[in-house]
């Protein structure tokens, strides 16, 4: 069941998407090359405990810590672990307080000194994708209008969508309804109302578009090994469009 915000849990999921866009910006300073991903999961839950905040992936569905590390080949649901980054690493960070009860959710992917044009390009491309996700949202609008607005860019440049996983309603809870496939057709699903409250998170990869889990029931791999970039923003469906909860002010 979708749920529509009230304007005080709306100011709510206005403080929880702030909070994790900024952690979210300090985390990412820590992506540099010889600092291994346990050292940004101790890191960002400190940092979110200091703030009288929650980290919401520890101990989710039996996860082990408290934000996901994506390197390279993975996709999505990354287990930190003690491998160093390596030069020319791209490195999605998955960072989501809570936030006197509510959720907000934000990813961003990083690279690690320089890196190859195929890899830039693919980043570049995935957050584009994401820019053209939010576009399509509006009251009226439809979780369709949002996935075929993504496909209709990235389909030309010959990367390839994830399917398995997709953005999702948020708020209370860490997951809720609708689901926001990053794929669509218009005018086809969830119909968007004011006050909706949601995730869009596009997984690009540079090759196929298949994935696999890895033994510790967790990590989502790209079944060739090729390179998988995602950027994902919390959104509000407001009176006249939408408003990026988890961006930064400039």
């Amino acid at each position: 069941m979708v749920t529509i915000k009230s304007k005080r849990e709306i100011e709510l999921m206005r403080a929880a998407g702030k909070m994790a866009a900024e952690c979210l910006r300090d985390m990412g300073k820590l992506v540099v090359e010889g600092v291994t991903p346990l050292e940004i999961d101790r890191a960002c839950y400190e940092w979110t405990i200091a703030r009288n905040a929650v980290p919401a992936p520890l101990n989710y569905k039996g996860f082990p810590n408290s934000l996901c590390v994506s390197v390279n080949d993975v996709v999505c649901h990354g287990i930190p672990n003690n491998r160093p980054f390596q030069r020319g690493d791209i490195v999605n960070l998955d960072v989501t307080p809570i936030v006197n009860g509510y959720h907000g959710d934000t990813n961003a992917t990083f690279v690690v000194g320089e890196t190859s044009k195929e890899a830039l390009d693919l980043i570049a491309a995935t957050r584009e994708a994401l820019t053209r996700g939010i576009s399509a949202v509006k009251p009226g609008a439809t979780v369709g209008d949002i996935g075929w607005a993504i496909e209709q860019f990235i389909r030309p440049l010959g990367y390839s969508i994830v399917i398995d996983y997709c953005g999702h309603g948020i708020g209370r809870n860490f997951h809720e309804d609708p689901m926001v496939c990053h794929v669509g057709r218009p005018g086809r699903g969830t119909v968007l109302k004011e006050g909706m409250t949601f995730t869009i998170e596009p997984m690009i990869n540079a090759g196929q578009a298949e994935t696999r889990v890895d033994s510790d029931g967790w990590t989502v791999y790209t079944v060739d090994g090729s390179l998988s970039a995602q950027f994902e923003h919390t959104l509000l469906v407001t009176a006249t469009g939408v408003e990026v909860l988890t961006q930064l002010e400039e």
